[in-house]
């Protein structure tokens, strides 16, 4: 690596951990709007990431959804417990493997989601209302990038390359 893509590595780094720290700051808004609604019914972050999750792909399995969250399967699998006894989940058998569980949300967990969405989304809009009109046209305007950069990232995941990149850091 020469000194030029050095520091264009640096100074990429540097944008993405103000990025995900705008990202965290506005996502722990977010939960505290919901928490601190009367009606919301807050479940703890962990919970509510895998109940929109399965909200999001019906039918998804424990281990589907542990890969996904980046979760030990015997955490999913507890958490998954908890939902169904809150009446937010419910387990199916698949025919064909009757040991293999499917995940799907009932209409309790689903008007619980919808709920926490439309929280944030209140709160969210009501926010940029109140902005200058050009933040809020350079906030919509970045919205496919932030969706392209979410779809790179899951990429660099899936192919290792993070994990790759770290032993060659240590190598060197």
């Amino acid at each position: 690596m020469n000194d030029v893509s050095a520091a264009v590595g640096e100074t990429a780094k540097t944008d993405a951990a103000e990025l995900l720290a705008a990202f965290g700051a506005i996502r722990r808004v977010a939960r505290r709007a919901v928490r601190s609604s009367a009606n919301a019914g807050a479940l703890p972050p962990a919970r509510s990431e895998l109940l929109r999750l399965t909200a999001r792909r019906p039918g998804i399995s424990v281990a589907e959804a542990a890969q996904e969250l980046r979760l030990a399967p015997n955490s999913v699998s507890t958490m998954v417990s908890q939902l169904t006894a809150d009446g937010l989940l419910t387990r199916g058998r698949v025919a064909a493997d009757g040991r293999a569980v499917r995940l799907t949300v009932t209409d309790a967990g689903a008007a619980r989601v919808g709920q926490w969405r439309d929280i944030r989304a209140e709160l969210a809009g009501r926010a940029l209302e109140r902005l200058p009109a050009a933040d809020r046209r350079a906030i919509v305007a970045a919205i496919p990038a932030l969706s392209r950069l979410a779809q790179q990232m899951a990429l660099e995941i899936s192919e290792g390359a993070l994990v790759s990149r770290r032993a060659e850091g240590r190598a060197l």
